[in-house]
């Protein structure tokens, strides 16, 4: 039997029912998923096959999009999240992880959430999707790694201020970020002795103490002290020559120490295929690299590319876990 990805639906104000149809189209058999939400929010032409288990979506998605029907409870205007929505699309998460804990699922996919609107409507009480899906697996610490073909890099601290990194990021972080971060390589992505190249917190690496010292007091002695099992971590690296392309072939994975530092070469290489991955929790998941697009909803522009390859790079991990 074929287990289909579960396609949480997201906000269904933004772009999330339509990439998910265009996605449909495009993988039909090749990639089963099933779509978690209502069905009335998915463009109009889209075929539609109501299912009930997850377990029925390879048998019917060649001819159409697979759903497990939640019924929302409050109309859906594209480009206008809908705070009385939001315990729903709360629900399609909660749905998706259940699936794929109980093997119904071979891995979780993503559509993106508005964090206001469910912070409006069910007191949504966390920062994002990565650690909700944290606190339902029971787990303390996940690391967020952004993939594409070009490059996997994962950013230390994820969202907060510039000017709170250097207190919020620790010994104690690192290490943790670089032992999830190697097991992620070796059992989801299949490298068996993964590279690992650490970038320094300051310009040039702190230049020997100049540009400050994080470098020099506890990042490279954490990295000297380090004794790893079955993978290599170099480091720290100038962060300003870690992403061309001689410097990528050195690694297989480079840990940044905060957002941008991370993020802007990721998407200036490959915007459009960047997949967000969550390494750390006890099953599959992968989301687009990208928000609710609440200014294109619902014209029918969207660009699918970063779900489609989302939904591949699940496939993938999948088959090979």
């Amino acid at each position: 039997m074929t287990r289909p990805i579960a396609l949480s639906c997201g906000d269904p104000a933004g772009i999330g029912p339509e990439i998910a149809a265009k996605a449909w189209q495009q993988l039909r058999g090749t990639c089963p998923f099933v779509y978690i939400g209502d069905a009335a929010h998915l463009p109009n032409e889209t075929p539609v096959a109501r299912i009930n288990e997850p377990s029925e979506a390879a048998g019917v998605c060649a001819m159409a999009l697979p759903v497990l029907q939640l019924d929302f409870p409050a109309s859906n205007v594209p480009g206008r999240p809908e705070p009385n929505n939001a315990p729903s699309v709360i629900d399609a998460i909660e749905r998706g992880v259940s699936l794929v804990q109980s093997g119904a699922a071979s891995a979780l996919c993503t559509a993106p959430i508005h964090k206001k609107a469910l912070i409006d409507g069910a007191g949504f009480d966390y920062p994002g999707h990565t650690e909700f899906l944290a606190a339902l697996a029971g787990k303390d610490r996940v690391v967020m790694m952004l993939a594409s073909d070009q490059l996997r890099v994962v950013p230390a601290t994820i969202h907060i201020a510039l000017s709170q990194v250097p207190s919020v990021l620790t010994p104690e972080l690192l290490r943790e970020t670089i032992a999830i971060t190697a097991q992620g390589l070796q059992n989801q992505f299949g490298i068996q002795n993964p590279r690992i190249a650490i970038a320094g917190l300051n310009p040039h690496a702190g230049e020997g103490g100049k540009m400050g010292r994080e470098e020099l007091d506890w990042i490279a002695p954490l990295i000297s002290d380090l004794n790893p099992d079955g993978y290599t971590v170099t480091g720290p690296h100038p962060a300003d020559t870690m992403f061309h392309a001689a410097a990528r072939r050195r690694y297989d994975a480079a840990i940044a120490m905060y957002h941008d530092q991370a993020l802007i070469p990721i998407k200036t290489l490959d915007f459009d295929r960047g997949v967000n991955v969550t390494l750390g929790l006890p099953f599959i998941r992968t989301s687009p690299d990208h928000g609710t697009a609440l200014d294109i909803a619902g014209q029918g522009i969207a660009n699918p590319t970063s779900l489609i390859e989302a939904l591949k790079l699940a496939q993938q991990m999948a088959q090979g876990s």
